[in-house]
């Protein structure tokens, strides 16, 4: 298979980058950026507040801010990013699909899950996708751009607005956990994603207050980056998509490998793991007669052990939502079984994912393609 891949770290060519918005600056360059406007220093935290706290952002509520200066600060530094084209609610209520136009009509989605124990968010991080895997909606789109770190935070404050309000089936809740499996792919991102990371991790009113261990990071396995999150400091989950152990086929489905093979990419997880403490999850699309061998479980299972025998990886198996149209489709559940079977006698914790949302289009970039 012949696929051009771009120069993963290059950003993409935009026409317009989108205006600066306070989810965008660290605390210091909020203040700094309010006394530009004027105004004095602590302003920035009041806003900060209400964004992050009170998740509002009509000037006529933030009754603590004088009448004089509401419009100025708001328009200056919550300008309006994503425009809701359209919801799709399944799981009666509790799963809730959105698409956004961004301010240069590029489409992203959105993805709220509400669970008894937890409500999760899947976030875009990029607008289309660069890596080109061939079973994947977004990666058949290509790149369009690059998100900036408050175009990805704005998807998760719409979340916890909706749930704050009651708007979700369940009634009045929170954004406990944040995933990074949207489309686009979050380490060829890296700058706008680590900042989105802290946004959410800062405490309240700087951030959200989400707690690191609740917030996935996945990649297709961008090695120099993996290493350098671990270096970051800040305990996320590393989810490394792998979707075959074998470089012959891996080649072909996750194209990168061509440039960072299986053996390197699972050595830098092993030693994300290592640095972090955190558990690394192999995620695995079971894809019919093409990847849910026997064989290739029992090779998975054989490469993971080899690394470390203190419970470093969980696989995390997914039924392949299908696109409309494509060759590619989910296991026959009885390969799947066995496919778990030899993991778990391999000494590999395993599960299988949840599938949510087939019917609103859930598979990353459905909705997008079908709306474009």
């Amino acid at each position: 298979m012949t696929t051009s891949l771009p120069l993963v770290f290059d950003e993409p060519r935009r026409a317009k980058k989108p205006p600066r918005h306070l989810a965008d600056l660290s605390g210091e360059e909020r203040r700094a950026a309010v006394t530009a406007l004027g105004e004095p220093a602590f302003r920035a935290k009041q806003l900060s507040n209400h964004y992050f706290s009170r998740l509002v952002s009509d000037p006529a509520e933030m009754t603590d801010l004088p009448a004089a200066s509401r419009d100025k600060l708001v328009a200056e530094l919550m300008p309006p990013l994503l425009t809701k084209v359209r919801d799709l609610e399944c799981d009666n209520g509790q799963t809730r699909k959105s698409l956004w136009k961004l301010l240069d009509g590029s489409l992203v989605e959105s993805v709220l899950m509400r669970y008894t124990d937890r409500t999760t968010m899947c976030v875009s991080s990029q607008a289309g996708c660069g890596m080109a895997c061939p079973f994947c909606a977004t990666g058949q789109a290509g790149l369009t751009r690059n998100m900036t770190t408050a175009e990805i935070v704005e998807q998760v404050v719409d979340g916890a607005r909706a749930l704050s309000r009651g708007e979700i089936a369940g009634g009045p809740g929170r954004v406990n956990n944040i995933v990074f499996m949207g489309m686009g792919e979050p380490m060829a991102n890296y700058k706008a994603v680590i900042g989105a990371v802290r946004r959410f991790t800062d405490p309240s009113p700087e951030g959200l207050g989400i707690s690191a261990r609740g917030i996935t990071v996945s990649t297709v396995g961008l090695v120099p980056r993996i290493n350098q999150l671990a270096g970051e400091g800040i305990p996320v989950t590393l989810a490394l998509s792998l979707h075959a152990p074998d470089d012959e086929l891996r080649d072909e489905l996750v194209p990168i490998n061509n440039r960072w093979k299986v053996d390197e990419v699972l050595d830098a997880a092993w030693g994300y793991a290592q640095q972090t403490k955190r558990r690394v999850s192999i995620e695995y699309a079971m894809i019919r007669d093409i990847n849910d061998h026997a064989w290739r479980a029992d090779l998975l299972a054989e490469k993971l052990a080899a690394r470390g025998d203190w419970g470093w990886v969980h696989v995390n198996l997914i039924p392949l939502n299908p696109t409309p149209g494509s060759k590619w489709t989910a296991s026959d559940p009885a390969d799947e079984r066995e496919f778990v079977r030899r993991l778990q006698a391999g000494g590999i914790p395993t599960t299988v994912r949840d599938t949510r949302g087939q019917e609103i289009d859930g598979a990353c970039g459905q909705l997008a393609a079908a709306n474009s």
